[in-house]
C-alpha cells in the first residue's frame, strides 16, 4: 500500500512537471510569434496614411517631367510651331525687326543676326523676302544635352529672295524666281523650365 501510493504521488508529480514544461513551451512559442509589449509601442501608422499619402502625390504632380523623347501627337504640334517660328524667323530677318528675333532666338545666335542686320542697315542693303511656304518638316534628331532638350529640324521651302543696294539695283536673288531652301535648325529649351518656348540655337549647313 505504501509503495502504490509513493508511485502515485510521483506519477502526480511528473504530470505537473509535464504540464508546466508544455505550458511554458506554449509561451515562448507565442512571444517569438507576436512579440512582447514594452509600453512604449506608441501609434501604429502605414506609409500610406493620409497624410503622407497626399504629400507623396503633390510631390509627383509639381515636379517637372523631362522627356527625352516624343510621341507622335507631340511630333505633329512642335513641328507646327517649328515652322510657325521658322516663318516668322526668316522674315524678321529679311525686315530687320531685332525686337521679334529676340524673342526668338538664343543670345549666341542672336547676336550673329544683329550684326547681319546692322550691316545692311550701313550698307543701306534692302533685303526683300516673300515666304511662300512649308513643303516638308522633320525632326532629325531629338536629345537631351545637359540640362536642355534639344531638337534638329529639318525644314525645306519655298521663298523668293531679293538683296538690293543703295540704287535700288538687284544684288542677290531673282525677284521673279521662286526658290526652294533646305535649312537645318537646331532649337533648344531648358529642359526643367515652365516656359514652353523653344528657341533656335542653330543653323547647320550640309
Amino acid at each position: 500500500m505504501y509503495i502504490y501510493q509513493t508511485m502515485s504521488n510521483n506519477f502526480g508529480f511528473i504530470d505537473i512537471i509535464l504540464l508546466a514544461m508544455i505550458a511554458g513551451f506554449i509561451i515562448l512559442r507565442l512571444r517569438n510569434i507576436l512579440g512582447r509589449k514594452t509600453g512604449h509601442e506608441g501609434k501604429a501608422t502605414s506609409i500610406f496614411d493620409e497624410k503622407k499619402f497626399t504629400e507623396f502625390k503633390s510631390e509627383l504632380k509639381d515636379k517637372p517631367i523631362i522627356k527625352e523623347t516624343l510621341e507622335e501627337d507631340e511630333k505633329i504640334q512642335f513641328l507646327k510651331g517649328a515652322e510657325i517660328a521658322y516663318e516668322s524667323i526668316l522674315t524678321s530677318f529679311a525686315i530687320g525687326d531685332k525686337t521679334k528675333l529676340k524673342k526668338l532666338l538664343t543670345k549666341d545666335i542672336y547676336s550673329n543676326f544683329e550684326q547681319v542686320i546692322d550691316h545692311r542697315l550701313k550698307e543701306k542693303i534692302k533685303s526683300e523676302l516673300t515666304f511662300i511656304g512649308v513643303k516638308e518638316s522633320k525632326i532629325e534628331k531629338f536629345e537631351k544635352i545637359k540640362t536642355d532638350l534639344v531638337a534638329t529640324v529639318k525644314i525645306i521651302c519655298e521663298i523668293i529672295s531679293v538683296k538690293k543696294d543703295r540704287e535700288d539695283n538687284v544684288i542677290e536673288g531673282n525677284p521673279d524666281k521662286i526658290r526652294t531652301v533646305i535649312d537645318y535648325w537646331k532649337f533648344t529649351k531648358n529642359a526643367s523650365s515652365d516656359n514652353p518656348n523653344w528657341f533656335l540655337a542653330e543653323i547647320i549647313s550640309k
